[in-house]
């Protein structure tokens, strides 16, 4: 590809004792692309990701963003940065409201002397821009606002982690398994998200399992084996059997996929 990685990881190591979870681990995101991490379980796909998030950090190597080198020592920092992360737990207050939820943790405060000193919360703002960003990516289903999340359904809820992301996210979102939990329609309407998104600039990083639902979105699919990058694979020039016997050791990849 011609254009330069917006998010580049190189020889990242994270060792938990005797148990090596990143062994020199290399990891490259293009601007406006889906990019499907997949491995088997304990191959180190979501250490990986935990390591660009600001989750963990790693004991060797570097991250990039933007070219600048950038070292996470929170997930907060990451989020500074402007990579927001749509965990599978989604993160979500219960009790709380739709707009609360969009906001947490950035709530807007009124203008003036309210605002500034007695640290009053915009409510109608955050629920203006909430309902405008909930129906920009299609989630017209939800008409109150102010209902609490744990009312909504499970695609409901990922949307409006996903959604969440999408408004924060002004550099990277990534996605760790936003289908696990879902049934066939919602998934559906969760795989619409991620292509709304990515209509918008936005670059995506999925982690998923769903070798149907990686095939459908992904532009490129990242094999993590061994806790490293075993190969980048085009998914439209090899199959999901392919895919997972690379990630399983069942075949070796092509040479040209090894390095991308």
């Amino acid at each position: 590809m011609t254009a330069q990685p917006i998010l580049t990881a190189r020889g990242l190591v994270k060792r938990y004792g005797r148990v090596v979870a990143l062994n020199h681990a290399d990891f490259d995101l293009y601007p406006g692309e889906v990019l499907a991490v997949i491995g088997d379980n304990g191959a180190g796909k979501t250490t990986l990701i935990k390591a660009i998030s600001g989750a963990i950090r790693p004991d060797e190597g570097e991250i990039r963003l933007d070219g600048q080198k950038v070292d996470f020592r929170s997930p907060l920092e990451a989020r500074d940065a402007g990579i927001e992360t749509v965990h599978q737990t989604l993160a979500l207050s219960p009790a709380l409201s739709i707009a609360d939820n969009m906001f947490l943790g950035r709530e807007l405060r009124k203008p003036g002397f309210r605002g500034r000193w007695l640290r009053a919360l915009d409510r109608d703002r955050m629920e203006e821009v909430a309902r405008q960003k909930l129906n920009e990516l299609g989630l017209l289903t939800i008409q109150n606002i102010r209902q609490a999340v744990e009312t909504l359904s499970g695609g409901q809820r990922q949307g409006v982690a996903v959604v969440r992301a999408a408004t924060f996210g002004s550099k990277v979102i990534i996605m760790d398994e936003p289908t696990a939990a879902l049934g066939v329609k919602e998934s559906r309407k969760v795989l619409d998200l991620i292509q709304d998104v990515k209509s918008r600039g936005l670059p995506i990083v999925l982690i998923s399992h769903n070798m149907p639902h990686v095939f459908e979105v992904a532009d490129r699919v990242h094999v993590h084996r061994l806790g490293q990058r075993l190969c980048v694979i085009d998914p439209k020039q090899h199959t999901m059997s392919d895919a997972v016997a690379y990630m399983t050791g069942a075949m070796e990849p092509p040479s040209e996929a090894a390095v991308a």
